[in-house]
């Protein structure tokens, strides 16, 4: 997984051709935490497919609001540069994010 900050965000997302997954985390966020295992299992059975990052939501406060990330977790799917799905909250369960990749893939 690729961590982002909001200096290689528009590279690594936004410029990027192709299936892009961020999630949006922080530290202080449980449910963040739990979740980073699965979307790292997740990541090694779609890498070929879709690119993974991380990107902590703390430490790029301004670059998560403009992307509407109001609430934590949100895994955010990005297709060619441009958000295509979003999971948040209660949503974003390692199988509703599965399903989020397969849908898109």
């Amino acid at each position: 997984m690729i961590e982002l900050t909001k200096d290689t965000f528009q590279a690594e997302v936004k410029d990027a051709q192709g299936l892009v997954l961020v999630d949006f985390w922080s530290e202080s966020c449980e449910p963040c935490k739990a979740l980073l295992p699965e979307i790292s299992s997740l990541a090694e059975k779609y890498g070929a497919q879709v690119k993974f990052t991380k990107l902590d939501a703390t430490k790029a406060r301004r670059l998560a609001i403009s992307e509407q990330v109001l609430g934590l977790p949100t895994i955010t799917l990005y297709k060619d540069g441009k958000k295509a799905a979003e999971l948040t909250k209660d949503n974003a369960t390692a199988s509703n994010i599965e399903a989020m990749v397969q849908k898109a893939i």
